[in-house]
């Protein structure tokens, strides 16, 4: 009789899911046994960085990814960076592992007590087989899960259900697909069609589904043959549009007042790929001006079902981009010249302004790079510096949680060889998530770390402004020497302190991790 364990993997094989991001415990090692050869284990060094990295791989494919946690300590270790990957949508499979099953009541050393419930309400779904034979049929529900809503999915396995046998009922798991057309009907695509043809002023929202499902040139498409002003969704995680594209306004403000007021003149503004909206700071007011109509396209219904105003289609946006550009047609004129970028700001003193240095990557690196950014201070100066006109160019922590820039640029990296990849890094994020520059140096990852080193928590600086509490503790961090510390891990490392140093340092192309430590002028996100 075949085990649970060669049903499972086998099923994982099948479904293309042989590279495992992992940091095993005790209860891990017998789902560990026998790997097939086909399969990778990525070992990171903590839990957080493990799924930081396994959730750059997974957008970078746009295809599931299993992650390996251990019991209890270890997915707890790992929820703050699940929350990042809940708000970018990324199919992440956590496999955790469990006592054996007659320790589990007792509460045993290392059992994890309703260990589905650990997980919730961050999942989209948890669950803990009921017996040893049910593990291949859950675990490919977690996959199928995954893969459907788009959203990480838990299992939790104890440890001696893998080797137990199962019958040949098992194999069926083998052999099954789960597919999903979500492509509006008829008279839904009639209405659609119908409601955005004869808007007088439509203003489009995208979200970063857009650019996760491939479909950033066909939204360029639309934009020009609507001929309104295009925004990304607040709160964003992909880039979706070309940020210097004549239409594009910029990532809408995460406040109500600020977006009711963007969308002030505006008949229709039809959001695609986007939660309406993901707010951020409080500033009540009209969701929507008078006389404004809105349309949320979304293949996430939980998306659709809370959204505080407009209507909602739960579908496929990219089909619907389609549809729309068939019943539209062409632009009747081009959209016009890209904006220029305006020379960068200097800085006092010998620190850098993160302008001079954002320049420089866009001067340097080439125009295909992918660039995962964690350095929220300088935010304002990177979209005034940068110019991405290509799917997949730009990556950010989609829950505002630190530690997915470090990790999830290895993982980006790792997911996409040929393609350049730079990590754009804070000193105070990349602590977070440091030890995934082992991971790299180990897998000889050929990753560019830029490390923007201002001393400081930024953004919480300019937060305590805002809030009143300018006085707040705990906002500095002097001290740091992120060479040394790269260096111990195995990363070629050096510290740049001019723009021509800088250039020379990115000129040079990588055949391995390398950090570059750059000191910049303390800035605000806005």
């Amino acid at each position: 009789m075949p085990s649970v364990r060669r049903v499972s993997h086998e099923f994982l094989e099948r479904q293309g899911l042989t590279t495992v991001f992992g940091n095993p415990g005790s209860n891990e090692l017998p789902f560990l046994a026998g790997l097939p050869d086909g399969f990778r284990y990525v070992l990171g060094l903590h839990e957080g960085a493990v799924v930081g990295m396994a959730d750059g791989y997974a957008q970078a494919t746009g295809r599931p990814v299993l992650v390996n946690l251990h019991a209890a300590s270890g997915s707890g270790n790992a929820m703050g960076a699940l929350t990042n990957a809940v708000a970018s949508r990324t199919p992440l499979v956590v496999v955790a592992g469990q006592q054996v099953r007659p320790a589990i009541g007792p509460e045993a050393n290392l059992a994890s007590v309703d260990a589905p419930a650990l997980m919730k309400p961050l999942v989209g779904w948890a669950a803990e087989p009921a017996c040893a034979g049910d593990v291949p049929r859950a675990l490919a529900q977690a996959v199928f899960e995954a893969r459907l809503q788009r959203r990480p999915t838990y299992l939790s396995v104890p440890y001696d259900d893998w080797s137990a046998d199962v019958d040949d009922n098992a194999l069926a798991v083998l052999d099954r697909r789960v597919l999903r057309a979500a492509v509006p009907g008829g008279e839904q695509r009639r209405w659609l069609v119908e409601q955005v043809a004869s808007a007088r002023r439509p203003a489009l929202v995208l979200g970063g589904d857009i650019d996760s499902a491939g479909r950033f040139d066909d939204a360029v498409r639309l934009a020009e043959r609507l001929g309104g002003p295009v925004w990304a969704a607040p709160s964003q995680f992909r880039l979706p549009f070309p940020n210097r594209h004549p239409l594009f306004r910029g990532v809408l403000p995460a406040g109500i007042a600020p977006v009711s007021a963007a969308f002030e003149g505006h008949d229709l503004v039809l959001v695609l790929g986007a939660p309406v909206f993901r707010y951020h700071e409080h500033l009540p007011g009209r969701y929507l001006p008078e006389g404004t109509r809105l349309i949320q396209v979304t293949e996430d219904a939980s998306a659709a079902a809370r959204a505080p105003m407009g209507e909602a289609l739960v579908a496929d946006p990219g089909a619907v981009i389609d549809i729309l550009l068939e019943a539209l047609g062409a632009a009747d004129r081009p959209a016009g010249p890209y904006r220029p970028v305006p020379e960068p700001l200097t800085a006092e003193g010998p620190a850098l302004h993160p302008e001079q240095v954002f320049a420089a990557l866009r001067e340097e690196m080439p125009e295909d790079t992918a660039y995962v950014v964690e350095s929220t201070s300088t935010n304002a100066a990177w979209w005034r510096q940068t110019d991405l006109r290509r799917q997949g160019s730009y990556y950010f922590p989609a829950a505002g949680g630190l530690g997915f820039g470090l990790p999830g640029a290895v993982g980006v990296a790792m997911a996409q060889p040929g393609r350049p990849v730079v990590g754009v890094i804070g000193d105070g994020s990349a602590n977070y998530g440091i030890t995934a520059l082992w991971t790299a140096a180990q897998h000889r990852v050929p990753l560019t770390v830029v490390l923007l080193r201002n001393g400081a928590y930024g953004a919480l600086r300019w937060f305590g402004g805002l809030l009143g509490v300018p006085d707040a503790p705990g906002l500095d961090i002097p001290g740091l020497d992120f060479t040394r510390i790269a260096e111990g891990y195995g990363v070629r490392a050096q510290h740049v302190g001019s723009v021509a140093e800088l250039r020379a340092a990115l000129a040079e192309t990588p055949e391995h991790p390398r950090l570059i430590q750059v000191d910049t002028a303390l800035t605000t996100p806005s």
